[in-house]
C-alpha cells in the first residue's frame, strides 16, 4: 500500500505542473481552456495506446495459447467496459464544470469546493459502496488535509470576486464528478490492466470534449501556435496526463479510495511551491500555515 500511496503522490505532483505550464500558454496565446483540455488528451492517447499494446503482448507472452483477461479489447464485456467509459465521462465533465466554475466565481472558490469536498464525499461513500471503513487516523488525516487545503486556497482567494450561484453550483458539480471518478477508478482498476484503463478513459473523454470544443469555436487560432507553445502542449499531454494518470491508476490498485483522496489534496501544495519557484508567487501567512498543516 505504501508503493501505491507514493504513486498517487507522484501523480499529484505531476498534475500540479499542468497549471504552471498552462499559465505560460494562456499568457502567450489565445488558447481556450477547453481546447487545451482536448489537446492534452489528443497528445496522450497515442502513448496510452502504445503502452496498452505493450501490456497486452506481455500478458499474451506470459500465457501462451490462452487469452488472459486484459490481453485484448475484444475481451471486454459491457460489465467491464461500462466503468471504464464512466471514468472518461467523469473526466470530461469535471474539466468542463471546473473551468466554468473558475470563470464564474474565480479560481479560489472553485478550487476550494472542487478539491476539498471530494475527500469528505469519498470518505462518506466509500464505506457503503466499497466496504472501506475509515479508522480514527484516517478521519484525522482527512480533516487535516481539508483544513490545510482550504487555508492554502484561501490565501490566494480574490475576496472582491462575485460568488455567483451558478459558479458555485458548477464547482459543486465538479466535486461530485471527481468523487465519482475516484470511486469508479477504485472499482474499475481492480480487474483491468492499467494502460487499458487509461486508454479507454481518456479516449472516451476526448470523444466527449471534441464536439464541445468545435461548437465553442475553440480550434480558431490553433494554427498560430508557435513551436514553444506546441512543446508546452506536448509536455502537458505526456507528463501530467500520461505519466500522471498511469501513476494514479496503478496506485489505486492497492490504495483505499479514502486514503487516495487525501493524498491527492497534496496537489494544491505542489502548485503553490511550483508557482513560487517558476512564477515568483509568494504565499501569504494563511497559505504558509495551510502548507505546514498539509505537509
Amino acid at each position: 500500500m505504501i508503493r501505491g500511496a507514493l504513486l498517487i503522490a507522484l501523480a499529484a505532483l505531476l498534475w500540479a505542473t499542468t497549471g504552471i505550464v498552462a499559465k505560460f500558454l494562456f499568457t502567450g496565446t489565445e488558447l481556450q481552456a477547453t481546447t487545451l483540455a482536448f489537446l492534452r488528451l489528443a497528445v496522450a492517447l497515442p502513448f496510452f495506446w502504445l503502452l496498452m499494446r505493450r501490456e497486452q503482448r506481455q500478458l499474451q507472452n506470459a500465457h501462451p495459447g490462452a487469452k488472459p483477461p486484459g490481453s485484448s479489447l475484444r475481451q471486454l464485456d459491457l460489465k467491464s467496459f461500462a466503468p471504464l467509459a464512466a471514468l472518461g465521462l467523469f473526466q470530461a465533465i469535471y474539466q468542463g464544470s471546473y473551468l466554468l466554475a473558475v470563470d464564474l466565481t474565480g479560481a479560489g472558490i472553485a478550487t476550494l469546493i472542487a478539491l476539498c469536498l471530494p475527500p469528505v464525499l469519498v470518505a462518506i461513500l466509500a464505506a457503503p459502496l466499497l466496504g472501506e471503513k475509515p479508522g480514527l487516523l484516517t478521519i484525522m488525516a482527512l480533516i487535516t488535509a481539508v483544513i490545510g487545503t482550504a487555508m492554502l486556497v484561501l490565501s490566494d482567494m480574490d475576496t472582491s470576486g462575485s460568488l455567483r450561484l451558478a459558479g458555485i453550483l458548477m464547482a459543486l458539480l465538479a466535486a461530485l464528478v471527481y468523487t465519482g471518478f475516484t470511486l469508479t477508478s477504485r472499482y474499475a482498476s481492480t480487474g483491468t490492466p492499467v494502460f487499458t484503463t487509461a486508454f479507454i478513459c481518456f479516449f472516451t473523454a476526448a470523444l466527449i470534449l471534441l464536439p464541445v470544443v468545435a461548437l465553442r469555436g475553440g480550434f480558431k487560432g490553433v494554427e498560430n501556435l508557435e513551436l514553444q507553445h506546441w512543446l508546452m502542449v506536448a509536455f502537458i499531454g505526456v507528463v501530467p496526463t500520461c505519466i500522471g494518470y498511469v501513476s494514479f491508476f496503478t496506485g489505486m490498485k492497492t490504495t483505499p479510495a479514502t486514503l487516495s483522496s487525501i493524498i491527492v489534496t497534496l496537489e494544491p501544495l505542489f502548485v503553490a511551491l511550483l508557482a513560487w519557484i517558476f512564477l515568483e508567487e509568494v504565499l501569504g501567512p494563511i497559505g504558509i500555515a495551510g502548507a505546514m498543516i498539509l505537509t
